[in-house]
């Protein structure tokens, strides 16, 4: 499951990042320096169903890796953890792609006795706009930009999160909004083009659609544009016409892991 790594002290690691999805649980290590341990990154498979409990014990076993790779004890050393869900308080209130179970369960306090230490819940979109607001591109010089600020994650469906001078407001689902009769998701998320075989410029029409409809509700200053699409940024970012700011996001794959490891480190923000 994981590579070996040159030992390293303790003193280095100030979080563990896990970020679950529907097939798999995305780990690392993040320094005291808030950057990631890259020697530590990996994923593990999530388990069939993605049942709590069973979802927890590999998060358990993540973390006998970890120790192994490091040849560090990590005891006390606390855990971000992302769900494909609405969180609040700590306690699941959706849940997508993985089982109903979740839904109005507390799960920090299951996953804290599972991996016997602190962890801290979040939204997974929540968790990749804490990693761009901080340390990627909704940031300069390490702190978040002045204003209001949207990522949106265009993959399978949308996932959004939005930020007013770095202060998160969780669990906002932009990807959900009705536009023209339909689900946003349906139309303008990046699976679509492969779905419908649509070209660059059918699809831009249809992302210009849905970011404006987004632009007049929230009147973002910047939209942080995340996804495997966001790689393909030249594509189409310069053919949109907005008033709020388009950058790609830094961070993809990585951006859960560090964003949920951020909020391990800094629970207030």
């Amino acid at each position: 499951m994981a590579t070996s790594a040159a030992p390293a002290s303790k003193s280095q690691f100030a979080a563990i990042g896990l970020d679950m999805g529907g097939s798999s649980i995305k780990y690392a290590l993040v320094g005291t320096d808030g950057k990631l341990v890259e020697s530590t990154f990996n994923k593990a498979l999530t388990p069939e169903g993605a049942h709590p409990e069973a979802v927890a014990e590999v998060m358990a076993q993540i973390i006998r890796d970890l120790q192994e790779v490091t040849g560090e004890d990590l005891a006390g050393l606390p855990a971000g953890v992302t769900v494909p869900g609405i969180v609040i308080d700590g306690v699941v209130h959706s849940a997508a792609n993985i089982d109903k179970a979740w839904i109005g369960l507390d799960a920090t306090s299951m996953l804290s006795k599972v991996l016997e230490r602190e962890v801290y819940l979040l939204n997974d979109a929540d968790a990749a706009g804490v990693a761009e607001v901080y340390a990627g591109a909704g940031s300069k010089d390490g702190q978040p930009l002045k204003g209001s600020t949207l990522l949106l994650t265009l993959g399978t469906g949308i996932g959004s999160a939005f930020f007013r001078d770095g202060v998160l407001f969780p669990n906002v689902e932009f990807g959900h909004l009705e536009i023209d009769g339909f689900d946003a998701e349906s139309k303008a998320a990046a699976r679509v083009m492969r779905e419908e075989n649509l070209s660059w410029e059918q699809y831009i029409a249809r992302l210009q659609r849905y970011l404006s409809h987004v632009e007049f509700l929230c009147s973002p200053d910047l939209i942080v544009i995340g996804g495997a699409i966001s790689e393909d940024h030249e594509h189409f970012l310069p053919k949109l016409d907005l008033r709020a700011k388009l950058v790609p996001a830094e961070f993809n794959n990585a951006a859960g892991v560090l964003g949920a490891a951020h909020r391990a480190m800094h629970p207030g923000n």
